[in-house]
């Protein structure tokens, strides 16, 4: 893990003198999110219960994990299977004033949907809808598409109004960073809450991250890059052929840039210059302009790129193959197999 994790305060990544100088809000914190989640568990609100098994996908950190990618691994794995999935997000960095909830096809603006509910929507192709009162989401694309049959909430994990059948944490290699809730540390909620599975990078044995739960390895793997002028696709030896001697740079604006960063250095690709904004926001057109050569984004940040850009010529989306263990989609399917459904955690639905 490198000293600066990109989207986290230096102080998360160490015990230091600032984290500590935070624990007693931390603490606040703490408890706040404990009542909330006591809450749910003992009955006092009451979650909604789909008439389909429900998977949430997220994290226990906060900014990104990398859960998006695994949500588009687990729709493609279940319609293989002959699953028909839809897929139910808030829809981070949706405008004022979008409807709700609401439907997400190949042409909705980014603005409306989200850039995450719009990629998923394009790359998987089933059925997705957005909305910050995620029951309300899941009935509308029930109603809309009654033949889903296994939902997949995008994130979601401390949204408890959505009864869930399964609880995947997606960790990314910045783990727990310090340990410590927010704002002192990066946690949301405890590091040893309970989940069905943790899914993340390869992890020493003694982690803790799978908190008694079975971990499965994620590996990922840059797949092939599409030019955002003329459609041109390339796989990544193709791409290096053509950019031989050219300075090729990299640039992102998600959870943690350098994880991105590192996979393309790790494939083989030598980056002349990086460069990295907020998540969920518009890499600003004056940075691009000022990276040499070709640039790769992700396929996420290209959603954003303008047609008609000065530039646009020189950037390229780079696909992500993500590689899980061998025994996760197996596990995954026969949990869902079962066919006894209940909220975990004591969960009870309206």
């Amino acid at each position: 893990m490198s000293e600066a994790a990109p989207g986290w305060p230096r102080w998360w990544l160490r015990r230091g003198a600032a984290a500590i100088c935070l624990l007693p809000a931390a603490a606040l914190f703490a408890a706040a999110a404990a009542l909330r989640r006591a809450a749910w568990r003992r009955g006092w609100r009451r979650a909604w219960r789909a008439p389909v098994p429900v998977v949430v996908v997220g994290n226990l950190s906060a900014g990104g994990s990398g859960k998006t990618p695994v949500v588009q691994l687990l729709a493609r794995a279940l319609r293989e299977a002959g699953h028909r999935p839809g897929i139910v997000s808030r829809g981070y960095g949706r405008r004022r004033g979008a409807p709700e909830p609401m439907a997400v096809h190949p042409d909705t603006p980014a603005a409306d949907s989200g850039d995450e509910p719009l990629l998923l929507r394009r790359l998987c192709g089933c059925p997705v809808w957005v909305g910050r009162d995620r029951p309300a989401a899941a009935r509308a694309l029930l109603r809309a598409h009654p033949e889903v049959d296994v939902l997949l909430s995008d994130d979601g994990l401390q949204h408890y109004a959505l009864a869930r059948d399964l609880e995947l944490v997606v960790l990314d290699a910045r783990g727990a960073g310090n340990g410590w809730p927010l704002p002192a540390g990066p946690l949301r909620e405890s590091w040893g809450r309970r989940r069905d599975a943790t899914l993340g990078p390869p992890l020493p044995a003694d982690s803790g991250a799978a908190a008694g739960a079975p971990y499965f390895a994620l590996r990922r793997h840059p797949g092939e890059l599409r030019n955002l002028a003329d459609g041109r696709r390339l796989s990544l030896q193709e791409f290096q052929l053509a950019q031989a001697g050219a300075p090729v740079c990299a640039a992102a604006a998600i959870g943690n840039p350098d994880q991105f960063f590192d996979m393309l250095r790790d494939a083989g690709l030598p980056l002349a210059r990086t460069a990295s904004a907020r998540d969920h926001r518009a890499l600003p057109e004056a940075l691009l302009r000022e990276l040499p050569g070709a640039v790769v984004l992700t396929e996420k940040d290209a959603l954003k790129c303008r047609l008609g850009q000065p530039g646009l010529e020189r950037l390229w989306a780079v696909g992500l193959r993500v590689e899980p263990d061998p025994a996760f989609l197996p596990w995954l399917l026969a949990r869902l197999a079962r066919g006894a459904w209940s909220p975990p955690d004591g969960f009870t639905s309206a």
